[in-house]
């Protein structure tokens, strides 16, 4: 439905060629605004309900105090490749966790690796390049949210988040203790968790849509032949050169998938086309954007420097082993 309206109006309202850069930019940043803005809210309600129901307190101190042996990464990362989403649409559900109190680096741990594995990209790269290469991306993919999450949680980076997150944490935290203690109905419940997922809405949206604009420009207006005379298998800093370009992208792995069976027909090396597109769906300027208004710059910069540094040593161990 989204996707009809979005091209109602940009093909047919606005007149603009299907087939022209133009187009592309506009229509992705349509759909995508529309689409990431309602699935923030519905999370937002969802994760309020969630809150305030079910012992998200327990759950953080359970993660905090016991002992589990890193399986906590595990699941976060599991639970993360299961879900469908792409980067900016599993930020959404990244603040409902942040806002539940749930450790930093186990929420990291989904943030990275939720972009990255997905059923429908698992089947596409499975029809592309065959099970072996699918079954290396999909356990590296895990591997890196669970070592990313793990190494982040060790610096202790919570006072690297915004003011705004921490009062939407001391807020939700009030609240749910209240209505516990006085045993409020759902049914008066609800409009406070309606009121909330609007204000998370009203105070992000501007982050979104500057960085759906961003990934619009480029998707539009920006030519896979750019990308791939920096990535051939001559060039020893290819996968590095492949990670920086990537970067300013913004793609989801099933969107990628086509782009880099074009980029390994081209001459690129499999490894540097697999970091090419992890670097595209699990890091962009876009994402940033929207981090933003949750994070400071310097924990931005942490986290993406954290993801870049792994992304680069897997594309160099997809070409030794590939």
């Amino acid at each position: 439905m989204i996707k009809d309206f979005a091209d109602w109006l940009v093909y047919g309202l606005m007149k603009i060629p299907p087939d022209s850069e133009l187009g592309a930019a506009v229509h992705f940043f349509i759909f995508d605004s529309i689409e990431i803005l309602i699935l923030l809210f519905l999370i937002s309600i969802v994760m309020g309900i969630i809150n305030a129901y079910c012992p998200v307190d327990k759950l953080r101190n359970f993660l905090i105090t016991r002992k589990l042996y890193g399986f906590e990464y595990f699941f976060a990362s599991l639970f993360g490749a299961i879900t469908p989403f792409c980067t900016c649409s599993s930020i959404p559900l990244f603040i409902g966790f942040v806002k539940g109190g749930i450790p930093l680096g186990v929420t990291f741990a989904y943030l990275i690796t939720s972009p990255l594995v997905n059923e429908v990209a698992i089947a596409m790269l499975a029809a592309t390049f065959g099970w072996k290469i699918t079954l290396i991306y999909v356990v590296s993919g895990i591997l890196l949210g669970m070592i990313g999450g793990w190494i982040l949680s060790k610096w202790n980076l919570d006072y690297l988040l915004t003011p705004w997150v921490r009062e939407i944490q001391k807020k939700s935290q009030i609240e749910t203790a209240e209505w516990n203690q006085e045993k409020v109905a759902f049914i008066h419940r609800l409009p406070t968790i309606i009121s909330d997922a609007y204000g998370i809405v009203k105070g992000v949206v501007l982050y979104v849509l500057v960085g759906i604009a961003i990934g619009a420009a480029i998707h539009g207006f920006v030519p896979d032949a750019f990308f791939a005379q920096w990535m051939g298998k001559d060039n020893l800093f290819a996968v590095p050169a492949s990670v920086i370009l990537a970067v300013p992208m913004y793609s989801n792995a099933a969107g990628m998938v086509p782009v880099i069976q074009v980029l390994v027909q081209k001459g690129v090396s499999i490894g540097t086309a697999l970091a090419f597109m992890m670097a595209v769906v699990g890091l962009s300027l876009p994402e940033a954007m929207m981090l933003r208004k949750v994070m400071t710059w310097k924990l931005i910069g942490i986290f993406f420097g954290i993801v870049t540094v792994s992304i680069i040593f897997s594309g160099y161990l997809y070409n030794w082993l590939l």
